[in-house]
């Protein structure tokens, strides 16, 4: 039986289980480590909260504030809502603590010194930042992240029409390729679980969740994809699930280094492929 005409009782547990199946099958974290759940007030987010709590593990929720209007405080609002609920403590990050402005702001004074970046681009990069920061020094296992099985499959395909095999190789159940002590250890539970299903199952729950997107993301390139990838899936069913293991096929069959340490940040010392990271790029053209 397919889960969509699962009941709804069993379709519940067979949610549950299958997150509880990765976390096993990839090893992803134990009962005994310190678990991050990066969290934003979506659906995918707060039903991956919910779950590992439900299941015993030890979670604390985290989320970042760009201050994007009504769209995150609403967002905060209901995370504020589930996590009382359920008892689960709350860090919030906050843009303007942490940069001095909002994320819209940010990307209008690079437009306006010449600097083209998406919202999306910039929101990526400065969350990145700030969770795997704050993960570490809330002494975080593991930050444990929303993306689902769609989100996969829209990331390798990405990678891979931009020929960008090194940031398609990081993909996966547990995120990047080289360590560092400075990294903290980014993984996914809902790995193997589609956006339908998780829209069902918040649904069912009464999760108190947005389910629009963000406003800032209207335009945003991953949209382009993930409108190609549910025409195919439509058409053949199972598409995206079969891109994700096309994908730990051909990592598994590649020679893999150990023990490679990424180098860190001469302005910030956070970790960075380069002398210089993103974000410090990012700050030094808005103070220009």
């Amino acid at each position: 039986m397919t889960s969509d005409r699962m009941p709804d009782a069993k379709f519940k547990l067979y949610i549950e289980r299958k997150v509880r199946n990765t976390i096993r099958k990839y090893k992803l974290f134990s009962k005994t480590d310190k678990v991050g759940v990066a969290v934003s007030g979506g659906k995918d987010s707060t039903t991956l909260l919910y779950v590992l709590n439900k299941l015993g593990y030890d979670v604390e929720a985290i989320t970042i504030d760009a201050a994007i209007g009504n769209y995150t405080k609403q967002n905060l609002e209901n995370l504020k809502k589930v996590c009382k609920k359920h008892d689960v403590k709350l860090d919030v990050i906050s843009f303007r603590e942490e940069f001095g402005m909002s994320l819209c702001y940010i990307r209008d004074m690079l437009k306006s010194k010449g600097h083209e970046y998406s919202s999306c681009k910039i929101c990526g990069i400065l969350k990145r930042y700030l969770l795997n920061k704050h993960s570490r020094r809330l002494k975080f296992d593991c930050l444990a992240t929303g993306h689902n099985l769609d989100d996969q499959a829209q990331s390798i395909v990405m990678n891979l029409f931009r020929n960008d095999f090194t940031l398609m190789m990081r993909q996966g159940p547990v995120s990047g390729v080289v360590s560092s002590k400075k990294f903290v250890k980014r993984v996914k539970p809902l790995y193997l679980i589609s956006e339908e299903e998780i829209v069902r199952y918040s649904k069912l729950m009464k999760f108190p969740v947005n389910y629009g997107i963000c406003p800032c993301s209207t335009g945003a390139y991953r949209r382009d994809y993930i409108n190609m990838l549910d025409g195919f899936e439509k058409k053949n069913p199972h598409v995206k699930y079969n891109i994700i293991k096309f994908h730990e096929q051909m990592a598994a069959n590649m020679i893999k280094k150990k023990g490679i340490e990424v180098g860190q940040c001469k302005k910030c010392g956070e970790p960075a492929s380069r002398d210089v990271c993103k974000v410090c790029e990012i700050l030094k053209s808005l103070s220009k």
